[in-house]
């Protein structure tokens, strides 16, 4: 299990991509639509600052009506948005000013999405920080027999969930408030489980 104690910042990312119900969006023709991400002080686990842009996407422009409803992203907000190789740039810009920091995710499923688009668009991977899932952490550290998501995650640490749910920077500050009880600062109550 990797040590979090050694870092400054962490960099909470949660990302929504393209999606549909009916199977007409393959897994690995999936494109990220909006990176939401804070960063949190990791002595105090205070949000420090936010990272919010949404992604114009290239091989399905248009978004399902079960993506709208899902994530709540309009249309008009992706086809005004930057592309990936500019939104990538400005995300780069935002973190180069937190050294010593770890990019955290609920799950491995926004790195492997950061993979697949940064391939695709053929530039670098735009995180150079090391990566931890805060869902097997959460697990791990609570002493949970399974993995939970993260709405099931903030119910069991008693945490009301704000804001809407599939929104990338709603996501990324609801997962912030379980770092104390992934840090091992606070648990579980037994009466929550």
């Amino acid at each position: 299990m990797m040590n979090l104690n050694q870092y400054d910042y962490f960099l909470v990312l949660d990302l929504e991509a393209t999606c549909c119900d009916k199977g007409t969006i393959k897994r690995h023709e999936m494109e990220i639509v909006e990176i939401g991400a804070v960063m949190v002080e990791a002595q105090t686990l205070t949000i420090i600052d936010e990272f919010q842009t949404f992604i114009k996407p290239v091989r399905y422009p248009v978004l399902t009506e079960f993506c709208k409803s899902l994530t709540s992203i309009t249309q008009t907000q992706v086809d005004l948005a930057p592309g990936y190789v500019e939104a990538i740039a400005m995300l780069k810009g935002w973190l180069s000013n937190y050294p010593n920091a770890v990019f955290c995710s609920w799950g491995d499923y926004d790195r492997n999405q950061f993979k697949q688009d940064s391939k695709f668009h053929k530039v670098p991977f735009p995180i150079a920080y090391p990566h931890v899932n805060l869902k097997q952490q959460f697990s791990d550290i609570q002493g949970l027999p399974k993995r939970y998501g993260m709405a099931e995650a903030l119910q069991l640490a008693g945490i009301e969930l704000e804001g809407t749910h599939h929104r990338g920077i709603d996501d990324a500050r609801n997962i912030a408030k379980l770092l104390p009880f992934i840090l091992n600062r606070q648990h579980c109550g037994k009466s929550n489980l």
